[in-house]
């Protein structure tokens, strides 16, 4: 594997490489995708750390009970496999499908302004966090908050909360009281 700079802003993690599986250069995966196996529907990956990372191509995966293991081409013992744990699984953000109208990946929404339909600023979207029912936006209050609020939590439904994303402008407008 080669040592390859990819910038920062060019790429998308996708997952990250676990625990070593076996003797023969195997190792767990855990994928951040909607389908776990769907992190195999891309290439090339660049696995890493800090930084620095590598192009990696996968000779073999499968399921096993109920999580992923994979081999990477050149990777052909324990040994070898062991240095790769702990990095994370990444591509270049062209990979990505293109989205519908009104569908987002929550790294476009990470960073967003939230107001609510009042103007009311509630704060900026820190991360997201997905439920049973629903995904939440988790909202970082400003450190002036009229409320007192540190947080906010509120579920990314766009058919009840969710009024507009403008992601020019990184504004989601919001149907939430600002004192909730």
């Amino acid at each position: 594997m080669a040592s390859i700079d990819v910038e920062q802003s060019e790429r998308v993690v996708l997952g990250s490489i676990g625990a070593v599986y076996g003797i023969k250069g195997w190792v767990r995966i855990t994928s951040y995708t909607e389908e776990a196996a769907g992190i195999f529907d891309y290439g090339p990956w660049f696995i890493g750390r800090d930084s620095q990372w590598q192009q990696a191509e996968v000779s073999q995966w499968r399921w096993h009970n109920k999580s992923l293991v994979a081999k990477f081409s050149g990777v052909e013992d324990r040994d070898a496999a062991a240095q790769l744990t702990g990095m994370d699984i990444a591509i270049p953000v062209d990979q990505l499908p293109e989205l519908e109208e009104n569908e987002f990946y929550w790294r476009d929404l990470t960073g967003m302004r939230v107001l609510n339909t009042e103007g009311y600023d509630m704060g900026v979207v820190s991360h997201l966090l997905s439920t049973v029912a629903n995904d939440v936006l988790v909202v970082t209050a400003n450190s002036k908050d009229a409320f007192g609020k540190r947080e906010r939590l509120i579920p990314f439904l766009q058919s009840q909360y969710i009024v507009k994303v403008d992601t020019a402008s990184r504004v989601i407008t919001v149907d939430w009281p600002a004192d909730f």
